[in-house]
């Protein structure tokens, strides 16, 4: 038999032994909370750096006349990026008026009329299409537009635009639509509505915070661009007067003033560094907004 002054001892290991596993299992939560801790800091810490530079350097620079006046040639004490913003916002705009029609109704025909083996295949074929590096369609846009016309322009660059822009409105949107219930879809056709009424009464209205989050994700891609611009619209000091001539945007004029050896382009340069990320954050903004009043 178990004498009476054994059984406290028995509780008592019992009980250090559940105290040491717990103490165990507390120490390796607190330790993965901290290492989770230290990589959220360490994957914000390159977007501090970035912008904390970008602030250091550009508001230095940065003056009201930038944005009225023409870009400075090597040697000038004056100057701006007017010109450059005036091309940017046309060449997105282009990109824009095309990408987001065609990326929202191939998004509306994979989700509502294409089932299997072509929705698959069209799927594939964009997400091949989101890899492809920038200066690709920069290249492919040259040869079908500038190349056999003779001339860069801002049409051409608004084209190269689009086909960045196309991918990601198509997979936002395909996704987007595939998230609303199919308990809205029947009740469209409970009530008699035809597929085009259920998809353009229903579904997208439904779907249109996410889908604008994508285009606004896509505006932002294509507003930083360089390598697309270089080989179609190229970049011009003067301002734009024609949509089918050289054309300045931002990112092309921190790409050439940034490895310039005149120090007032470099201060230029990195001004509109600050407005084109500053633009890239406001649309970001805008974009919350929009969904979260939905």
């Amino acid at each position: 038999m178990t004498s009476f002054s054994d059984q406290p001892q028995s509780g008592f290991a019992r009980g250090s032994l559940n105290g040491s596993s717990g103490s165990s299992r507390t120490l390796f939560n607190n330790v993965m909370n901290g290492v989770i801790f230290a990589c959220g800091i360490l994957a914000l810490l390159p977007l501090l750096l970035v912008l904390s530079y970008l602030l250091i350097k550009g508001f230095s620079s940065l003056s009201l006349n930038l944005f009225i006046q023409l870009p400075p040639a090597p040697l000038d004490t004056d100057g701006g990026f007017g010109n450059a913003i005036v091309g940017t916002a046309f060449m997105v705009g282009i990109g824009a008026l095309i990408s987001v029609p065609v990326g929202v109704a191939a998004a509306v025909y994979l989700t509502e009329f294409s089932k299997g083996q072509t929705a698959r295949w069209i799927r594939f074929a964009t997400n091949v299409l989101s890899g492809v590096p920038s200066i690709i369609a920069g290249v492919v846009t040259y040869g079908i537009l500038v190349a056999p016309f003779g001339g860069y322009s801002a049409i051409a660059g608004g084209v190269a635009l689009s086909i960045l822009m196309l991918p990601i409105i198509v997979r936002t949107t395909d996704e987007a639509l595939q998230l609303v219930s199919d308990d809205l879809r029947q009740a469209a056709v409970g009530i008699g509505a035809t597929d085009y009424q259920k998809v353009l009464q229903v579904v997208l209205p439904a779907a249109l915070p996410s889908i604008v989050t994508g285009i606004t994700l896509s505006v932002a891609r294509a507003a930083g661009e360089t390598a697309p611009l270089l080989f179609t619209a190229l970049f011009s000091f003067y301002w734009v007067r024609s949509l089918t001539e050289p054309t300045a945007s931002l990112a092309v004029l921190v790409y050439n003033f940034a490895i310039s050896f005149d120090q007032n382009q470099q201060s230029v340069g990195w001004a509109a560094s600050l407005i084109l990320v500053l633009l890239v954050l406001i649309a970001s903004i805008i974009a919350r907004f929009v969904t979260r009043s939905k």
